[in-house]
């Protein structure tokens, strides 16, 4: 006697078929979660230079004293504006005594940041190498906006808004869309 026994399990066509359909879902996902990357990377940098811009803000204010915020790629153990550095470089913030816009001695370093993500590029469209907040907390004659564009252009571009008063904001689809990346 001969009993047959149903053998369970999937046929090498029904094999074939997960795999073709996987392989088309997984195409029409991987664009659009590189997307979702680079635009949490372009978030998660101008929130940087946000806290920086707030925190040189509320030193000024607690300190009662001018504090910069000044573009460097010079981040030895001695950290320094540097004018020929660009923003995407990396940036200090310091308590500026004298309001000169440079890290003299006997001014204190508070925060230093390193250069950005490369292939981004963060650009402050005043063209100023630096932020100085007073002790009042205004940035007067600071105000203009920072863009910050990675390669896919202007219409995935970050930005922030500083007013005179000294206030920070992101800056608008508009603002950033006439300024342009570069």
């Amino acid at each position: 006697m001969y009993t047959h026994t149903k053998l369970a399990g999937f046929t090498i066509i029904e094999l074939m078929i997960t795999l073709v359909v996987a392989a088309i879902l997984l195409a029409v996902a991987a664009p659009s979660f590189r997307d979702i990357i680079q635009n949490n990377r372009l978030t998660t940098e101008i929130n940087t230079l946000s806290a920086s811009l707030n925190l040189t803000r509320s030193e000024a204010i607690k300190r009662g004293s001018p504090v910069t915020l000044c573009k460097s790629n010079d981040f030895d153990a001695s950290p320094s504006c540097v004018s020929a550095a660009n923003w995407h470089d990396g940036w200090i913030v310091f308590d500026d005594i004298d309001s000169d816009g440079a890290l003299d001695a006997g001014e204190t370093i508070i925060r230093v940041v390193n250069g950005l993500t490369s292939g981004t590029t963060l650009v402050f469209a005043t063209g100023k190498n630096d932020v100085i907040y007073t002790a009042n907390g205004f940035a007067v004659g600071d105000n203009g906006t920072f863009r910050l564009c990675d390669a896919r252009g202007i219409n995935f571009a970050k930005g922030l808004v500083i007013s005179n008063s000294g206030r920070v904001r992101s800056a608008s689809a508009t603002e950033l869309q006439s300024a342009g990346c570069s």
